[in-house]
Parts: structure tokens; sequence; C-alpha cells
């Protein structure tokens, strides 16, 4: 028996995935990857334009953080949360020198759906109130409050933490809003959120929670004034504005941060994937002055057996270092900008199928669509012929229900973009072919 087929046997026989009906499930063997690349045990080779979960920022196997973490493992495997651990402080200030003066703590978790859990739990106990808003269009993570606070459909089976309400973010392409331009879907858009802000009243809202950039819900970039008018109204209101980066953030938008590229300061951060590119499971929250101070004399209730585990502080470290050295998040803006963008664009206008192009950095979609006018999304059958088509020709895809995200790692290179929108090509025409 081949290593391939032990594998996927083994996977089949014992292994229970995620949002999946098991019987239906054919998952593909990866073996071994390195830097926007994975195979199988046969050799056959894929550009990986998935990151897997939007989160090999770094690329697979970058030797520095495998070096890294081997190192840690020599020193210190493992150790309590409630000690001082050289790397796990290492890691914290370097996250810190990113994200800026506002902030003064990290608080380590261990993906990103805890550290959105955490934040929203920061929020209520710094404000005294109950009450978290989160759009429709999101995704927080799979455990009580995210689950929760997240906006497509696997709330709705999910929904046993109290205190959520949601509403409608900007996204023109598909308004809720009959807008008719960027500055008007953000005047109408902002214009709803105070409303709901009141309707649900305000002295019971602790936290607001948005992704920066939203990402499995479609690559929304926030139009201009948005997010601005978003921290006007947190403000106004008193309620803690809370950033999940877990998917935009440490290079995907071509900043360290997504915010930043707006510059618009949050409260909080959550964020996870892209510190590390998920080397070792980590995830955490960035936390203001105001309210890391607020926690001097009072006591936090939470914690996690392995928060800020020593592995995975020297996978950040090493990480964030190699990122600097490499120029890593510049490499994603400018791939973004010269040569992803308008690639897609090109793409966007030999294919009907593709009704809008969106995205910054390394963080693209293309909205398909049946027809443009209408702009009626395509169905879950074309979008499974489009990925087998991909797969086919050597790309790793990530597609989310009308769209093909295209998230390659930030070391992507020029020659590898170009490759990659070859193999798009070819398969939107093969499929187009039959429609």
């Amino acid at each position: 028996m081949s290593d391939n087929q032990l594998t996927y046997d083994l996977d089949r026989a014992h292994v229970f995935h995620s949002w999946s009906a098991q019987g239906a499930l054919t998952p593909l063997v990866i073996a071994g990857g390195a830097g926007c690349e994975v195979w199988d045990f046969d050799g056959t080779r894929y550009l990986d334009f998935s990151s897997q979960l939007v989160n090999t920022n770094i690329g697979h196997q970058h030797p520095k953080v495998i070096a890294a973490i081997k190192e840690q493992a020599d020193t210190l495997a493992t150790i309590a949360p409630a000690t001082a651990n050289l790397a796990r402080g290492e890691a914290a200030k370097r996250i810190l020198a990113k994200a800026g003066a506002h902030f003064g703590k990290v608080f380590f978790t261990n993906g990103g759906a805890d550290a959105n859990e955490n934040a929203i739990r920061m929020a209520r106990l710094t404000t005294g109130r109950d009450k978290i808003l989160s759009t429709y269009r999101s995704y927080h993570g799979n455990t009580g409050a995210a689950i929760v606070a997240t906006g497509d459909w696997r709330r709705v089976p999910n929904e046993y933490s109290r205190g959520h309400a949601h509403f409608f973010g900007p996204f023109e392409y598909r308004s809720e809003f009959w807008a008719e331009s960027p500055e008007q879907e953000s005047e109408r858009a902002l214009h709803h959120l105070e409303r709901v802000i009141q309707s649900e009243g305000s002295n019971s809202i602790a936290g607001l929670i948005i992704e920066t950039v939203p990402g499995t819900a479609g690559v929304l970039v926030p139009p201009p004034g948005y997010l601005e008018g978003v921290r006007a109204l947190c403000d106004k209101y008193g309620i803690v504005l809370i950033f999940d980066e877990v998917m935009c953030g440490f290079g995907r938008t071509g900043e360290w941060f997504a915010w930043q590229g707006f510059g618009v300061v949050p409260d909080l951060i959550t964020f996870a994937k892209g510190v590390n590119s998920g080397y070792v499971p980590v995830g955490g929250v960035i936390i203001s002055e105001s309210i890391a101070n607020a926690f001097d004399a009072q006591v936090f209730p939470g914690g996690l057996t392995y928060s800020g585990h020593p592995l995975a502080a020297a996978s950040i470290v090493a990480a964030i270092d190699a990122m600097d050295a490499e120029g890593i998040v510049e490499n994603a803006a400018t791939i973004g900008r010269d040569h992803l963008g308008p690639g897609l664009a090109a793409l966007a206008a030999k294919h009907p199928l593709i009704g809008e192009v969106r995205g910054l950095g390394v963080f693209w979609a293309l909205d398909l669509v049946d027809d443009p006018e209408s702009r009626q999304p395509v169905s879950a059958g074309l979008i499974g012929d489009l990925k087998k088509a991909l797969m086919e020709r050597g790309l790793l895809p990530f597609t989310a229900d009308n769209r093909i995200h295209v998230v390659p790692p930030c070391i992507v290179t020029p020659e590898e973009v170009e490759r990659a929108l070859a193999i798009y090509d070819e398969a939107f025409t093969a499929v187009e072919a039959n429609l």
C-alpha cells in the first residue's frame, strides 16, 4: 500500500473533520511543503494559493522558524502560563512593537476563536455592560461567544451564548443599502449601525467586534470613511472597539495589521494565524494601555493551560524577525499592487463568470456570477467544477460560497503569481466551455 493510500485510509477510518458531513469527504493527502508549494507522497505538487486556511503567511517550512521551534524544544518544551518565560516575553515585545504605542500588553491564547472569546470578556468586564455587536458577514471562530458573534450560517445551529446582536457592514457589490458609490455605501452603513446601537440600547453594549477586512465572508475591503465612522460611534457611545485581525493581520493586506492601512486604532486586537503562520497553535489579544491597566487591581477571570506556550512563542519571535529581515510584509504589498491586482483584473475582463475582484496585498476574492447584470451567484456545483479544474492543473485553491479567494503566502514571487494566473485562466476557460 502506498503512503498516499495509507494516509487517506487512516484519515477516513479515524479522523472526524470540521464543518463536514463525514461520509462525503475525500480529503487531499499532503505529505510535505516548502515556500508556496505542497505535495503528496507520490510527488504531485500544488501551488498553495489557499495558504491552507489563509495562515501560512511566511510560507511552508521556513527554516528560521523551524530552527527556533527545535531550539526551544531542546531548551524548555513547556511551562505553565503563570511563570515568566523568555520566549513568551520576547514574542509579546515584538507584537506590541508592531501594534504601536497605544497598546500595552498581550494575552496569549491557543488560537483565534479563544482570542475573540477573551476580547469579548475584557470588553464586558471593563464596561460593566453585556451586549456584543458584530456583522452578519463575518467569521470569528467556533467557540461559545465567537461562533455567536459570527454572522454566517455556522452561527445558527450554535447559538448558546447570550447577549449578541448583528448588523450589516458595507459591501457595495451586494449592497443592503441601495448605494451607488463607495462613499454612499459607507454613509448608509454607518447610519444603519448607529440605529442598531440606539435600538439595542447604547448603554447595554460592551463591545463591537469586526474583522478589519472580513475574510471568509469575501475579502470585503471597507469603503472610505467606514472604519473611521465605526471608531467615532464607539467613542460616542462608550463601546469597546475590537478588530479581529486573525486572518487579515501580520502581512496579509500588505501591512503588519490591516487597520494600519486605514489609520483607525481599535481598543483590542485579536490575532492568530499569520503571527507564526500556524507552525504551532497560538493566538492572542493585544490590549490597549487603558484596558490593560483596568486589571492591575481587578482579577481577570480567564486563562488557558497553554497560554504563551514556549514553542509557540519561539515560533512567533522567529517569524516576526524573519518577516522583518526579509521584507515579507513589503513583498505582500508589492505583489498585490503590481502583480495580483492587475493580473486578476485582466482575468475578470476575459471571463464573464468573474463579477468582481476585491482585495489588498495577498488577500483577494473573485466573486463569481451567472450573469454580470443580475450578479446572481454561481452554484456550488460550478465552484466544485472550478476547484477540480484548478487542482488538476496544480493549484490548491481556497473556495467559499460563490467565490475563489486568491490568498497565497506573503512570500509569493512574481513568477509564482504569473504561473497561478495562467492556471486560473485555463481553469475558467475549461469550465466556461461546458456551460
